[in-house]
């Protein structure tokens, strides 16, 4: 996993303990995997877009039944 063992994993994780603290783990953790699953979901969806107008039930010039 991109050239990462456990010794530098480790040194990564102390890091990020000492910058947020343990009470702001759960919430990065939480916000990093919406971040993921958006991310996934966006992956996932059709590329095209469709521009085509919508009927507008009240525009001018149409007769309603």
């Amino acid at each position: 996993m991109f050239g990462l063992g456990m010794p530098e994993l480790l040194v990564i994780l102390v890091l990020v303990l000492l910058i947020f603290g343990a009470g702001k783990l759960p919430e990065i953790g939480a916000g990093l995997g919406k971040a993921i699953r958006g991310f996934k979901k966006g992956v996932q969806e059709p590329n095209e877009i469709n521009v085509s107008p919508k009927p507008d039930p009240d525009q001018p010039g149409k007769k309603s039944a």
